[in-house]
């Protein structure tokens, strides 16, 4: 194999080709299949396009092969082989009078197939190699997953592959999984069997040479640097999306982000053979290379954090107690502030706010959080959901949120919309709370004053409560600094709350739900997720008239407060129906 390194040295700047996908399906009839197929489907038009980028000045081309790993990731083996072998004989003998590099394309895996992401790239890898391809392209990765067991497995398999690893990043330099693309550029760094690194695809070129400019290379040692961006940002021209970014425009910038220190280029989406072509002249034109940049750090120092008095009491080990009162379904604020200053004068430390309970549309968790706040002075402590928010909304609402003063937010992954209300309501779920904690804490070094307190939930009623602790052990991983559980009101849960406190290092506020009536028990029991009263609990409300029910539920919540102490840092409070006399009835048995 051709030493890649080398032709660098002698030719400068590996120029690869561009978006296969955008010409596939600019052609005629093209626009609604699947490029991959057309390998087997319509392989001259596969062909065409390898060519026009060759004859552009491209010296490296991808396999047509980047979701193959869909395909296998869903079971389909033998369609996914075949694709592969037929986009490699059709790469090959189209770079071969060009003396060009072939690279296998090898796409992000799916998340929730029954391999790891690991273990799916080796896969294609090994079909790969079968085809005689020994150099591969890792591209357009959310997160560095997966990206050590392919090294390790490629470089065992054939020590003299080579390997390019890709990540996406948005311009702020985040992936869609909530990485920052600077930690996984110094992770995969110090990989030994990683050749080349870098950035490809979501951001256009002006904000990828921005964003390496601020990186410090001296981390790649003797790697090379790979940058292939997109045409600019997609616009929607009538049913079709489309990059609008120009040639010229995107050939300069090619040529600076090789300025500034990148020796292996190319194009992402929307990149045309045109956009390559004058990129190929525009970097050839560029004069003999100077010393290698200095990097452009912005400045570390940061202004002093606000305020956060409920992760400074946490923090001194003081017990805190948040209650739960659920935003109003209409617009009148009247018992919902009422509500709030009655309970903070009956010693709750925060106040907590659903975010669109059981998927009902309510007002806005974070802007009452930011209304409390402002207005009467108490500790919110909203909760944050994944649905129906990108991370691109999520950092606005973050940002606004830090500006207002709120420092602590719960992230949960949200209800789903009621299934009655789904032919005219969609549920969009971009990520979970996980990669939203991870989101949240690059924030946190990256973008703010004030970092925020992260907590998560913990379902210490989960039928296999082994599932929710990892889960809990992943959040921690990410950021999660502290839990609110679910309602403790059987053995069960306790037990589960004891290991919980012996396996975590987070703080743990221990859940706490009055029991309103034998209805109520009967209905949270059969139709709420996460909640399971006891049966010797839900005996003792029968035939208890309402007066008598609130005393149970003060005497039962008290208790259980007692016997989770030793197992929390605090307690988490949920008031019923909007009870709020009975909550501050509770809080002050709490507090004697």
């Amino acid at each position: 194999m051709r030493d890649i390194r080398t032709d660098i040295r002698e030719h400068g700047p590996l120029l690869f080709d561009g978006a296969m996908g955008t010409c596939f399906a600019a052609l005629p009839g093209r626009a609604d299949q699947r490029c991959e197929l057309a390998n087997l489907t319509a392989p001259d038009a596969i062909a065409s396009i390898h060519r026009a980028y060759l004859e552009a000045g491209c010296r490296a081309v991808k396999t047509n092969t980047f979701t193959v790993g869909v395909d296998l990731a869903q079971g389909r083996e033998e369609l996914a082989a075949e694709l592969i072998a037929a986009a490699c004989r059709i790469a090959q003998e189209c770079a071969a009078p060009y003396d060009a590099f072939v690279f296998a394309d090898l796409g992000p895996a799916p998340e929730g197939a029954s391999l790891s992401r690991g273990e799916l790239y080796c896969r294609q890898a090994d079909l790969f190699l079968e085809q005689g391809i020994t150099c591969f392209l890792l591209e357009t990765l959310p997160s560095d997953d997966g990206v050590a067991q392919l090294a390790a497995h490629l470089k065992g398999r054939c020590p003299d592959a080579y390997l390019i690893v890709s990540f996406a990043v948005a311009f702020d330099g985040v992936t869609r999984e909530g990485f920052q693309g600077e930690t996984l550029f110094r992770r995969a760094a110090t990989l030994p069997q990683v050749d080349a690194l870098g950035f490809n695809c979501v951001s256009g070129p002006s904000h990828l040479l921005d964003y390496i400019r601020g990186l410090d290379l001296s981390v790649l040692g003797d790697r090379a640097l790979s940058v292939m961006p997109n045409a600019g940002y997609p616009t929607v021209l009538g049913r079709r999306t489309a990059y609008q970014g120009a040639p010229d425009y995107f050939g300069a910038k090619l040529a600076e982000i090789v300025q500034a220190g990148a020796s292996i280029v190319g194009g992402c989406c929307g990149t045309t053979p045109e956009h390559l072509s004058r990129a190929a002249r525009t970097i050839a034109a560029l004069p003999p290379a100077p010393a290698a940049p200095e990097p452009v750090h912005p400045s570390h120092a940061r202004p002093a954090p606000g305020a956060n008095t409920l992760a400074d009491k946490l923090d001194r080990g003081e017990r805190v107690i948040a209650v739960e009162l659920d935003p109003p379904a209409d617009d009148d604020l009247t018992f919902f502030l009422d509500g709030v200053r009655a309970l903070s004068q009956a010693g709750a430390d925060a106040i907590t706010i659903a975010d669109c309970p059981i998927g009902r549309p309510r007002a806005d968790s974070s802007l009452l959080a930011c209304k409390l706040r402002r207005e009467l002075g108490v500790e919110p402590l909203p909760h944050l959901t994944c649905r129906d928010r990108n991370l691109n909304a999520t950092k606005a609402l973050l940002l606004g949120l830090s500006m207002e003063g709120v420092h602590n937010v719960l992230l949960v992954t949200g209800d789903p919309i009621p299934s009655t209300d789904r032919d005219e309501v969609k549920s969009v779920f971009n990520f979970n709370s996980r990669k939203l904690a991870r989101y949240v804490s690059g924030l946190n070094e990256s973008a703010l004053r004030t970092p925020f307190r992260i907590f998560g939930a913990l379902n210490v009623n989960a039928a296999n409560f082994a599932v929710q602790l990892q889960l809990a052990q992943e959040k921690e991983e990410n950021g999660v600094s502290g839990f609110l559980t679910q309602p403790v009101l059987s053995a069960q849960a306790l037990d589960n709350l004891k290991l919980a406190r012996k396996t975590l290092r987070g703080k743990i506020l221990g859940g706490i739900y009055p029991v309103v009536s034998h209805k109520n028990a009967c209905f949270l029991n059969n139709e709420i997720a996460g909640m399971r009263i006891a049966p010797e609990i839900t005996a003792l409300y029968e035939g208890k008239d309402r007066e008598e029910a609130e005393e149970l539920a003060v005497r039962i919540s008290v208790r259980i407060a007692g016997e989770i102490a030793p197992y929390t840092d605090g307690l988490y409070l949920m008031t019923p129906f909007r009870r709020v006399a009975l909550m501050t009835r509770i809080l002050a048995q709490i507090a004697l």
